[in-house]
């Protein structure tokens, strides 16, 4: 069974301010909790769901089944939204939610290889259907560019260390589990820095996980799309895990809702040159302290919401 403890859930579904005709979109379909609560919400309107897990969405569909069946499930990568949806009919939808990072199944099912506390195969694929998997970026990647993801995507300080140390064991045989790659990295990362900030193997698994599954680009993407889907007075709302998501829902809801520059001599703001967006919250929307208890993925989760205030004027 797909078992997942949704991180903030009302407070994301609150600012959807859900209208019971709308249409609706969960980009991050997982165990189903954000759903669910969007689909008891609605009367006439629609749910559209994205999802690559197999496992997720048969256990999802079962769930949502159970309170009406005014949903649809998507078996497609989210950075398709406008291209699955419009397949769909549907241009314009009320409200588009992105709940981003690893579902605790996939980090808790051994054989899925996400996680450096499960021994497996290097796998870390979110759709299993795609080829490129976490064995082929640590053992035919370059030292590089091995170098250059760890380093982007993991933050991690010691990315040249862990790349020689990776490139230096793959000469020997090949590098095939989640136990085999933590360990090498405990060896490249020093002992005095072991101590302090977590599990060594941490950041480096982030990293490979980020680019497996091409997560920062394919979210970059797919936001840009979904703020030309919604309707005014529709809203999206982006729960992140790390910073580098963040930093995009952050930079890019700033773009869209920000006054540009404008001449001097204009004294007054005509509409056309309004933003089409505004910010919902100013900063972002942190777990309660019940939550914090409760829910340890919810330490790092963060809710920035907006909403498109009027039509984007024509060029």
């Amino acid at each position: 069974m797909f078992k997942h403890k949704t991180v903030l859930l009302n407070e994301t579904v609150d600012m959807l301010n859900i209208k019971e005709d709308g249409l609706y979109v969960d980009c991050t379909l997982g165990g189903g909790g954000h759903s669910s609560l969007i689909l008891s919400k609605l009367n006439k309107g629609h749910l559209y769901c994205f999802d690559q897990d197999d496992e997720a969405i048969v256990s999802a569909n079962e769930k949502l089944a159970k309170i009406s069946d005014h949903f649809t499930i998507i078996h497609a990568n989210f950075k398709d939204i406008k291209k699955e949806l419009a397949a769909r009919g549907i241009f314009k939808v009320d409200g588009i939610i992105y709940d981003l990072g690893v579902s605790s199944p996939q980090f808790d099912h051994a054989d899925r290889g996400f996680s450096y506390r499960e021994n497996a195969r290097l796998d870390m694929r979110m759709n299993r259907r795609q080829s490129l998997t976490a064995y082929d970026v640590v053992n035919k990647y370059s030292y590089e560019k091995l170098i250059g993801i760890l380093f982007k995507y993991g933050e991690e300080k010691f990315s040249k260390s862990i790349a020689r140390h990776i490139e230096r064991e793959r000469k020997i045989k090949p590098i095939e589990t989640t136990f085999e790659l933590s360990e090498i990295i405990r060896k490249a990362i020093p002992a005095r820095a072991r101590r302090t900030g977590g599990h060594p193997a941490k950041r480096t698994f982030q990293a490979i996980r980020i680019e497996v599954n091409d997560e920062l680009n394919v979210f970059e993407k797919s936001l840009h799309d979904a703020l030309s889907l919604l309707n005014v007075g529709g809203r999206i709302a982006v729960i992140t895990f790390h910073s580098l998501e963040d930093k995009i829902a952050k930079y890019t809801f700033n773009e869209v809702s920000n006054q540009k520059e404008l001449p001097k001599q204009i004294a007054v703001i005509p509409d056309y040159l309004k933003p089409s967006f505004i910010k919902v919250n100013r900063k972002p929307i942190l777990a309660s302290e019940e939550e914090l208890e409760n829910n340890h993925r919810s330490h790092s989760a963060k809710l920035r919401v907006i909403e498109r205030i009027k039509e984007d004027e024509k060029k």
